[in-house]
């Protein structure tokens, strides 16, 4: 023995000359006819409960176990067309094929070029073994479990006796050990199909799918080796707040190819595209100034969405729900899944919105105000709000006064409405004006409120002789203070030219007039009272009521 032949050589010499030996009784009792082993295509011509015929382009079919396609998405179809290799003929005299380009493997080169290409080879599953099968490849080959494409064991013994396609992943011919995995053969081919299923499908395609699983957002549906998503806005014109609402793990349905991105691999959906659009008929449907009723669907801080029919809602704005109050969030009059009468007060399919009105469904308070507020008319309320110009009055159920700052008060000035008056307060007030188109009326509460004009008119008839205090005369018309916030109009000559009253004339002691006033006024002249002098500016003298306009408020005076 030479320094180089090792117990170990020896062995390993030994172990790949029992392997050679093993092989070469394999290729004796496998002997093929020259068209076995030949990869060609065929074409499916007919599938029966068991078995799949293959034009093989001889005048005789191949023929293929049914169990050759269970990793296949879908059952093999007459038309469909695929690579396989002849491995004999069977007693009926049909060629028996394996799917494939490649066939068994007749020498142990053959099988290292296999390993060193990761091309695959055809095997059959000789039996269940501790973790995995047995598989003849020429050689006895181990199939672990996991790599055998099947989930359970059951699966696993019913490969027993099927021929399969294979990779081999470890090959050592010392210790004669073969590993083979059949897993990643039918995820290649998938892969394949999967690419191939990428390129025929094409956009406004109507496919037929099974919901293979459902998020919040979608619905993933396999459509024949690939998966599309059919997103959860597609699937019904109607607003679904997830698809487990209509659909299931498992459903059939029908749908539409939206769009294809082969190089992202993804495929969208929709199931609504198959149906009509409501949109389509909304602007005939639905017309100005008419009624509909909805079921609320949802609230925003600007308003409520109704949905009127399946996949077709309107808006209620914030400031359409209410005519009594300003409404400040929708929840405060409505809530989700309350059904509600409508008015349409806008549609514009174009850009799929409809305006609705709740409050006009209500009835418009201010239909007839006019008739039932008319000028001149008192009314009572409370204050709903203040400005810096005035105050806002309810004075029937949706309709409000306002109450301008100068119309406030007689007496005195008022700067501040909240001077005098505050939110709540009950107030009777004088409609001085009503604006239907505006919605605008008009308030006063000094109207209401007696003045010392008011009081002096009612206590005094024309003829009355009375006292007064002449502020200015211009053009023969003087001006006539009868007591504090009463002043008059009369007719004189006046006796000065210049029009100005003297110095000592013109100071005239104011307090000592309103005393004498507030005697004399309510009973006139007194009796044997002197002749008159010349009328002038700040003048005492007595005058008689010549004419009293209660409506207007006016007086007018001539010298008594």
């Amino acid at each position: 023995m030479s320094n180089t032949d090792t117990p170990d050589s020896k062995t390993a010499e030994d172990n790949a000359e029992s392997f050679q030996e093993a092989f070469s009784q394999y290729e004796r009792s496998h002997k093929r006819k020259p068209e076995q082993g030949k990869a060609r295509e065929g074409m499916v011509i007919a599938v029966s409960a068991d078995s799949v015929y293959l034009d093989i382009g001889f005048k005789t079919e191949g023929i293929l176990p049914l169990t050759a396609f269970q990793n296949d998405r879908q059952p093999p179809k007459a038309g469909d067309k695929f690579p396989v290799s002849i491995k004999g003929r069977n007693e009926e005299g049909y060629y028996e094929l394996t799917r494939g380009k490649v066939g068994r493997a007749t020498s142990w080169e053959e099988l290292e070029k296999a390993f060193a290409g990761k091309t695959a080879i055809v095997g059959t599953v000789t039996g269940a073994v501790k973790g995995g099968l047995t598989v003849d490849v020429g050689v006895r080959a181990f199939l672990p479990a996991s790599r055998s494409g099947v989930r359970d064991s059951a699966d696993l013994e019913k490969l027993v006796g099927q021929e399969i396609r294979c990779r081999i992943t470890k090959l050592d011919a010392a210790d004669e050990d073969v590993v083979v995995d059949r897993r990643i053969i039918a995820e290649e081919e998938a892969g394949a199909a999967r690419e191939r299923r990428y390129g025929e499908i094409r956009e406004g395609e109507q496919v037929r799918g099974v919901v293979r699983s459902l998020t919040d957002y979608g619905a993933f549906v396999d459509i024949g080796g690939v998966d599309g998503l059919l997103h959860v806005g597609d699937i019904s014109w109607q607003r679904l707040s997830k698809p487990a609402d209509v659909l299931s793990v498992n459903d059939e349905i029908e749908a539409v190819v939206l769009k294809v991105d082969p190089e992202k691999q993804r495929i969208s959906l929709g199931m609504k595209q198959l149906q009509p659009n409501p949109w389509d008929t909304a602007a005939q449907k639905y017309r100005l100034g008419e009624r509909a009723r909805g079921t609320v669907t949802r609230l925003m801080d600007f308003g409520a969405f109704v949905e009127l029919d399946p996949g077709v809602e309107g808006l209620i704005h914030v400031s359409e729900m209410s005519w009594v109050k300003k409404v400040k969030k929708p929840s405060d009059v409505l809530k989700p899944g309350e059904t509600v009468e409508t008015v349409i007060l806008g549609v514009n399919a174009a850009e799929r919105r409809i305006s609705l009105g709740l409050k006009q469904a209500l009835g418009d308070p201010w239909a007839d105000v006019a008739q039932r507020l008319a000028a001149g008319s008192a009314v009572e309320g409370p204050v709903t709000s203040l400005t810096k110009f005035g105050a806002f009055v309810q004075i029937a159920e949706g309709v409000e006064g306002m109450i301008h700052v100068s119309e406030i008060s007689a007496e005195k000035r008022i700067n501040h409405p909240q001077d005098v008056l505050k939110v709540g307060q009950t107030v009777k007030a004088q409609v001085l004006a009503v604006d239907r188109d505006k919605r605008q009326i008009k308030l006063s509460i000094k109207q209401m409120s007696p003045t010392s004009i008011d009081e002096y008119l009612a206590e005094h008839r024309a003829g009355d002789v009375v006292s007064g205090r002449l502020l200015e005369l211009a053009g023969g018309q003087a001006r006539v203070e009868l007591g504090e916030g009463i002043q008059a109009t009369c007719r004189v000559e006046a006796q000065n030219p210049s029009g100005e009253a003297s110095p000592s004339e013109a100071k005239v002691d104011l307090a000592s007039l309103s005393s004498m006033l507030q005697a004399r006024w309510k009973g006139g002249a007194a009796p044997g009272a002197a002749k008159p002098e010349p009328a002038r500016p700040g003048q005492i003298r007595q005058f008689r009521i010549a004419r009293l306009d209660a409506a207007a408020k006016k007086i007018e005076l001539e010298l008594a």
